[in-house]
């Protein structure tokens, strides 16, 4: 799932739980439903899970700066820069938004079809929810 600042889910795909998710970043992007502002750099930020050349090349054709750890290096120690913040909270906090929706907690649905429906239903509420429409 690709996800903005906000916590707003902006694209997503759907395979097998022993699908490597490097393998999913071309089918993310290529879902991707809203449209990139072009005046800004758009960052891509991903886990050591995403070190791989073909990702790094893919995220680099779709005009990101990624931002990806790499594997095998320990975490270098950063200095605290006040207007510099770690944004993987907002990963993890839509993936908790997620959870609430038993239906996707466990994958009841046969067909593929009906769970990424569930998921763009999901979806709409954790917008809404983002957008301070509902409560």
């Amino acid at each position: 799932m690709l996800v903005d600042g906000g916590g707003v889910p902006l694209a997503l795909s759907v395979d097998g739980a022993n699908r490597h998710d490097m393998k999913l970043v071309r089918a993310t992007l290529n879902n991707l439903m809203a449209s990139r502002p072009t005046r800004r750099k758009q960052h891509l930020c991903m886990d050591k899970g995403y070190d791989y050349p073909t990702v790094w090349a893919l995220v680099e054709f779709w005009g990101y700066t990624a931002h990806i750890a790499s594997r095998g290096e320990p975490r270098p120690h950063r200095q605290k820069i006040p207007k510099h913040r770690n944004r993987r909270w907002v990963v993890e906090r839509t993936h908790s938004w997620f959870n609430r929706f038993r239906r996707l907690l466990i994958r009841w649905e046969k067909k593929a079809a009906n769970y990424v429906a569930m998921l763009h239903l999901a979806c709409a509420f954790v917008t809404l929810r983002a957008a301070e429409v509902m409560g």
